[in-house]
């Protein structure tokens, strides 16, 4: 595993903008960056990547059916009583998943390190599987890489494979949330890849989303909505009016319900718990577990719920607490063993392992000055190249 620096594409952000990828710059400042590209060698990918993403999504199956099984670990997740049973239906009828994201720390020696799972609103899609895939085809013929150059990425795909067999009867409606170019530009994405299997698709912004008298939900023609893909996390879902009509409301979601469980960091000591030891593992505790307090050489505190590196701290041993500010933290926290991100070139690199269907199938690659992920850290592209 290697940063290169290499030569951008002097007309890349036209192009960007021509596809309506529209949030490569965010702050002021380039989201995108292609000064650098990550290489690495097949194996690294197959052997340390793809094969612990598939091992890792079956042991957070094994996960959720104990925990559907233990009102104990249900109360531990903050995840309100009432829809305990909403959610335990979702994962008896076999309610598919679509995508989520594992987040991994990985310098190129495995085995990989789970930092957490994107299990539910996972974002920086679009440039994963699209925006860096047009990048690495027009690189190689620009000659900025050498030729015979590949990525792990057969995310568009997969991701068009998936819909074809979801099954859904009529309209697929897609929803996010009003102000993010980020959100809706991922959602407008995935609306692509399920026209692309051919369904009838319509998106409109959960703001929209409306409850007739039968409880049904309704878009803004007042037609009934009977499969809803949502950018919206569950726990913000299970505390709207909304929410609270969504159990009845005969509706198939996606993400479904069960998967509140992988998105929530509560994931990562019931994983440890079950699986304590495992490689790709770190120890991790609920933060009032006694055994947190023996984690050594440093740990970071995360919120049970928690986006973009929001309310977490990072605790290393002789140096300056680090901590991100943000609205998270009332339902609880965890503990996780402090594994530092490796740095490149002054840079803290985290990979994004994606899955479809549950099927590895794709990377990203985030960067930042601080050891921190954050919604500003920049995406660079990958190349495979033994």
């Amino acid at each position: 595993m290697q940063r290169i620096t290499i030569e951008e594409r002097d007309d890349w952000k036209t192009q960007a903008d021509e596809l309506g990828f529209n949030f490569h710059t965010l702050y002021g400042a380039a989201y995108w960056d292609e000064t650098a590209c990550y290489r690495f060698g097949l194996q690294q990918i197959e052997n340390d990547i793809e094969d612990p993403s598939e091992e890792i999504e079956k042991m957070c199956f094994e996960v959720v059916a104990r925990a559907l099984d233990s009102e104990e670990i249900m109360g531990k997740l903050a995840i309100p009583e009432g829809f305990w049973d909403y959610i335990r239906s979702s994962w008896m009828n076999q309610e598919k998943n679509l995508y989520g994201r594992l987040d991994l720390s990985y310098d190129g020696n495995g085995p990989a390190k789970l930092l957490e799972y994107n299990a539910d609103t996972p974002t920086s899609l679009y440039e994963s599987a699209a925006f860096q895939w047009v990048w690495l085809e027009q690189a190689m013929k620009r000659e900025i890489i050498p030729p015979g150059c590949d990525q792990f990425n057969s995310i568009h795909e997969t991701m068009v494979e998936a819909f074809r067999n979801f099954g859904i009867p009529g309209k697929l409606h897609l929803a996010s949330c009003k102000g993010s170019d980020e959100d809706a530009g991922t959602v407008h994405y995935i609306e692509e890849c399920a026209a692309q299997a051919g369904l009838e698709t319509a998106f409109l912004f959960m703001e929209d989303i409306g409850i007739d008298a039968a409880g049904r939900l309704t878009d803004t023609d007042d037609l009934t909505i009977s499969t809803l893909f949502k950018l919206y996390p569950w726990e913000w879902v299970m505390a709207d009016e909304f929410g609270r009509a969504l159990p009845k409301s005969g509706v198939t979601v996606i993400e479904p319900a069960w998967r509140a469980i992988l998105s929530n960091k509560g994931l990562l000591p019931l994983l440890w718990e079950m699986f304590e030891g495992h490689p790709n593992l770190l120890p991790a505790y609920f933060a009032d577990d006694p055994r947190a307090a023996d984690l050594q050489g440093g740990y970071v505190r995360k919120p049970l719920l928690s986006r973009e590196g929001g309310n977490v701290e990072m605790v290393r041993p002789g140096e300056e607490t680090l901590m991100v500010e943000g609205p998270y933290g009332e339902e609880g926290f965890i503990v996780q063993a402090l594994h530092p991100l490796p740095v490149f070139e002054g840079n803290h690199t985290v990979i994004g392992s994606w899955l479809v269907a549950s099927k590895p199938c794709g990377m990203g690659i985030r960067e930042d000055n601080s050891p921190i992920t954050k919604d500003s850290s920049r995406f660079l592209p990958h190349v495979i190249l033994d």
